[in-house]
């Protein structure tokens, strides 16, 4: 509702009237795995409805999204993206590396999960679905020692101040797409994907074309142990001229954390796609088809 709220103020500024329309989808009304519910689970009803013009506009979490693109949607506007990175929430405000070998933590998204065992700090993992107020209450209660949540979401909810940490990309880095969010319209309306245009960053929109290219070309689900983070950077070239370039770092890991392949790849700002599917290759031939498990694979086919 927050992210949603931010796209219709966006809309009304530009003089336009616009409501929200709350839909209640798969993901929000199931607490298992996300990874066992299905793909989609958060993207579907609303596509659906939208669709079925229902609504004229749909905000999504981007990462939710499958990598697929769907014929009947434009993609009108990525805009500006909050902090990717992951958050840790924990009893008396520790970072990570205060958490005592033991300490609960609390997490379902199996990237998340791979990347935390792999730093070898002798944690335990243990599944946790629901709300923000739903996953801090249960480290404010006792139940859990710590809990990792996506930074962007505590700060489209003004709830910052809360965090103990926030993982610098070395340690975790964030699921393809993480902090963004996707404006789409049908793709029968150009005037309103026109509108819509104008919350468009160019700098966001490459950097997730990148991640999530790199997330196609690898053929792995949003739930799959696969990281990734493309940022926008300054650089000189031979001459002493600045320019921009796009950096992008992924990683794939084993979900007990036994193995984490790590790779980057820098180029044009205007080739995002392909450095995305250059660095997946790169890291297929290292391997990292080997740990994705079976059960975590491609949402790349139609949402359902």
């Amino acid at each position: 509702m927050t992210q949603a709220g931010t796209v219709r103020d966006a809309i009304i500024a530009a003089g336009y009237p616009a409501e929200l329309k709350i839909i209640r989808t798969a993901g929000d009304a199931s607490a298992e795995p996300v990874e066992k519910i299905g793909v989609g689970v958060f993207t579907a009803a609303v596509r659906d409805a939208l669709a079925a013009k229902e609504v004229d506009v749909a905000v999504h979490s981007y990462k939710d999204l499958p990598t697929a693109p769907d014929e009947r949607f434009i993609l009108a506007a990525v805009p500006p993206r909050e902090d990717p990175r992951d958050a840790l929430i924990s009893r008396d405000s520790k970072v990570l590396g205060e958490l005592a070998p033991g300490s609960v933590v609390g997490t379902s998204a199996p990237r998340r999960v791979a990347q935390l065992r792999a730093l070898g700090l002798g944690l335990e993992i243990v599944p946790l679905r629901g709300n923000i107020d739903t996953r801090i209450g249960k480290v404010t209660s006792g139940e859990l020692d710590a809990v990792v949540l996506a930074r962007a979401g505590l700060a489209r909810v003004g709830r910052v101040e809360e965090i103990a940490e926030s993982l610098d990309p070395v340690q975790m880095l964030p699921a393809p797409a993480q902090g963004a969010l996707a404006v789409e319209c049908r793709a029968e309306e150009p005037e309103l994907a026109a509108i819509l245009a104008k919350q468009d960053d160019p700098d966001a929109r490459a950097m997730v074309n990148a991640e999530r290219a790199l997330l196609a070309e690898l053929e792995a689900g949003c739930t799959a142990p696969v990281g990734a983070l493309a940022d926008v950077v300054e650089s000189l070239d031979d001459d002493g001229v600045i320019h921009e370039e796009l950096f992008l770092r992924a990683c794939a890991a084993a979900l007990d954390g036994s193995r984490v392949i790590r790779a980057s790849r820098t180029g044009r700002v205007d080739k995002a796609v392909e450095i995305g599917q250059e660095l997946a290759r790169e890291l297929l031939d290292l391997g990292a088809r080997e740990l994705m498990p079976a059960n975590l694979a491609s949402d790349s086919g139609p949402p359902g």
